[in-house]
């Protein structure tokens, strides 16, 4: 992202953000609730329209005119905190529509590559089952299925624990550090610091929509230079979050 603006009428969501996310690290959106964390997801992946500023992915300019959104997308996976299943189709036909739609899979492979996720994930019995069968731990991981099920360049993680009732954090945070073991490229918005400071090999303060700090999860929470990450940090710690 390089000066990246957004805006919603007269609110300034985003501004003149610049972020760099190396291949095959993990980078942690940490702030307040209303800080940007969510917008700038979804303005990395097209979801919104941005006013000023680019975004490339790779060595394409993806908020170009002339770019092709819907492929764009197609590079790029998406997990909300909201599991966003559809509640008539199985697991199975949830993780396989987008592959056999959208990218052309054959359901053969397409079903292929699905049960094979699904045993990863721990998942490997409930294929045929409803989302409304399933713990909200079990939806969220079957939406991170989906989401890799058409093998993403990148992937984008938005407060994907925030709905769960706490024993069922653990459950889906092991799932993406089994996912940066595998080298998946991925940005997360969360509200997890002790989570954030594990796994992140970078962490970015949002503080209005600015991004007032930026550096290893290790500077960020050992040794944060901005007064105002310090007071962030400091509450978080008073509140037993870190």
């Amino acid at each position: 992202m390089r000066s990246v603006r957004k805006t919603f009428g007269d609110s300034v969501v985003l501004r003149d953000v610049d972020l760099e996310v190396a291949p095959h690290t993990v980078t942690a959106l940490i702030g307040a609730s209303g800080s940007g964390k969510s917008t700038l997801l979804r303005c990395a992946n097209l979801l919104e329209e941005i006013d000023d500023g680019a975004i490339w992915l790779d060595d394409e300019e993806i908020t170009h005119p002339r770019a092709d959104q819907d492929a764009v997308r197609r590079r790029i996976g998406v997990v909300f905190q909201a599991y966003n299943l559809f509640p008539h189709m199985t697991v199975l036909d949830n993780i396989t529509l987008a592959p056999r739609r959208v990218h052309g899979v054959s359901r053969t492979d397409a079903e292929a590559r699905a049960h094979e996720l699904l045993e990863r994930l721990g998942l490997g019995g409930r294929a045929g089952e409803y989302p409304d069968r399933l713990s909200g731990g079990q939806q969220q991981r079957v939406a991170i299925v989906r989401a890799l099920a058409a093998r993403p360049r990148l992937l984008l993680l938005d407060e994907i624990t925030a709905a769960l009732d706490p024993e069922l954090v653990g459950e889906v945070l092991a799932v993406v550090r089994d996912l940066k073991a595998d080298g998946m490229t991925m940005v997360l918005a969360t509200h997890e610091m002790g989570f954030a400071r594990d796994v992140a090999d970078q962490v970015c303060f949002l503080d209005s929509g600015v991004v007032l700090e930026r550096g290893t999860a290790e500077q960020i929470f050992g040794d944060p230079r901005h007064e105002r990450t310090q007071r962030f940090l400091r509450r978080i710690v008073e509140a037993g979050r870190l």
